[in-house]
This record gives C-alpha cells, sequence and structure tokens, in this order.
C-alpha cells in the first residue's frame, strides 16, 4: 500500500473510567513514527458493540486503512471484538482456526473446555500473531487489520511483527519547517494555494507574548516540496516578516 492510513483502537472501558491507564498509543505512535510513518488516527473506546461496529465500520471505508485494535479477543462474554471483526471484515461467522485450537489444548489440557477454547474461534481467513508471553495468539486480516489482547506486553510486540513483516518503512518523505514571527492568520492565503497532495500543518503559538507560527510542509516529492515550501518564504519574505528554516531534509 503506497500511503496507509494507520489507524489505533484501543477498546476498554476500564480506560475511560479511569481503573487503567492507556499504554497503547505512545507505543503505537512511536513505532510508526521509527519507520517514517505517522498515525492517521486513534480512538480509545468503551466496550460496547454498536460503538466497536461503527469504528471497526468507519476504518473499512478508508480503502488505504491499517488497523491495529486492542482489546475484546478474550474468552469472556464483554469480549466483543472477535464477532464483531467477522461482522464487519467478513461473512459474520467464526471458524475454529486449526493451529490456535491446538495451541489452547496444549496449554490448558482439560481447561480449555468449555471457555478458553472459544479464543481460536476467529473470522474466515484469520493468520495469526504470535504471543511471546503465553502463546495465546492475536491475528489479522488481509495483511492490514490486525487484531490484539488489550495488555502491552503481549500486544506491542504483535505490532512490531505486523509492522516488520508488511510495513517495515514508508517512502521517502522530503519535509520543510520554518517558525515566523507571526501569526497563522497572516498565511492563510498561502495555505489555501498549495497543492493538495502535500502534507501540510500549521502550528500557532505565543513567545514572549507574541504570535509566531510553525509551518511544516512534506511530500515524497521533492520538487513539490521546495515549491509548496517557498510560497511561503515569498510570502514572509515580501512582507518583511523575521522567520527561521528549522528543518530541511
Amino acid at each position: 500500500m503506497k500511503n496507509p492510513h494507520f489507524y489505533a483502537v484501543i477498546i476498554g472501558s476500564e480506560i475511560l473510567n479511569g481503573r487503567r491507564e492507556d499504554k497503547h498509543f505512545l507505543f503505537i505512535r512511536d513505532a510508526l513514527i521509527s519507520r517514517g510513518f505517522t498515525l492517521f488516527s486513534s480512538f480509545i473506546i468503551k466496550d460496547d458493540p454498536i460503538l466497536i461496529r461503527n469504528t471497526f465500520m468507519m476504518i473499512k471505508d478508508d480503502p488505504n486503512a491499517v488497523m491495529f485494535s486492542f482489546g475484546g479477543i478474550g474468552s469472556t462474554p464483554d469480549d466483543l471484538t472477535r464477532q464483531i471483526a467477522s461482522d464487519v471484515f467478513g461473512n459474520g461467522i467464526l471458524y475454529p482456526h486449526e493451529q490456535f485450537t491446538h495451541d489452547i489444548i496444549e496449554r490448558f489440557g482439560d481447561a480449555a473446555y468449555p471457555h478458553r477454547i472459544h479464543m481460536a474461534e476467529l473470522p474466515k481467513n484469520s493468520e495469526l500473531l504470535h504471543n511471546v508471553v503465553n502463546n495465546m495468539s492475536g491475528f489479522y486480516l488481509e495483511d492490514r487489520y490486525f487484531f490484539m489482547p488489550g495488555f502491552p506486553e503481549m500486544s506491542h510486540p504483535m505490532v512490531e511483527e505486523a509492522l516488520k513483516c508488511f510495513y517495515p518503512q514508508a517512502s521517502l518523505r522530503f519535509r520543510l519547517t520554518l517558525i515566523a514571527q507571526t501569526s497563522e492568520n497572516t498565511l492563510i492565503e498561502v495555505m489555501e494555494k498549495m497543492d493538495q497532495s502535500v502534507e501540510f500543518s500549521s502550528l500557532p503559538m505565543i513567545n514572549g507574548g507574541n504570535p509566531i507560527v510553525e509551518i511544516s510542509v512534506a511530500s515524497e516529492d521533492s520538487n513539490l516540496c521546495h515549491k509548496n515550501f517557498n510560497l511561503f518564504i515569498q510570502a514572509l519574505e515580501s512582507k518583511s516578516i523575521p522567520y527561521e528554516i528549522t528543518e530541511n531534509n
């Protein structure tokens, strides 16, 4: 996928009600950045079947989506993710995964029944993500929808596994950044002239009571990056507004 949109879906009422602290967002953000990617969006949602389904449906509608879903793949009644994943990304049926079934029985023996064995019931065509803690796997679909336990020590190695296999490194991107001694309002007309394919951000700040703005432009096309960045430089210089280039690569 040339331009993947990475989504993190963190499922857990216990995070929203304060019983647990989220440890997934910063991890996946930094794991992506280290490979030249960035998160497209992140959600923390409660264990609500309608909310989970609607979130998955929204992500499915994005043809460039790559999703990392944390939580809800166990064997208790509040573990809803496996069935909803099948409803949204499959045919609505859960199938016993042969290898996962074997792993559960090997680990738990008779205690695999009647509940733990259900963890091996997965959407059609599921592939496994290795669990380095207890071999109770996560799973993925279409090489881009990844479902993992809520426990960071289990799920974070799965994220690394998935990225190493399918998204090891982003295409080279060129980025130019400046800080100008003005408000972003001064540069809105320039922003409106930019090529829509170029990644752009405007970050207003206050320095010593005075407005400043950080402008950052990025693209896989070096010429396009420089062309759009120079629009800001020309505008600033035409108005004698001081600026400093802080990133040039």
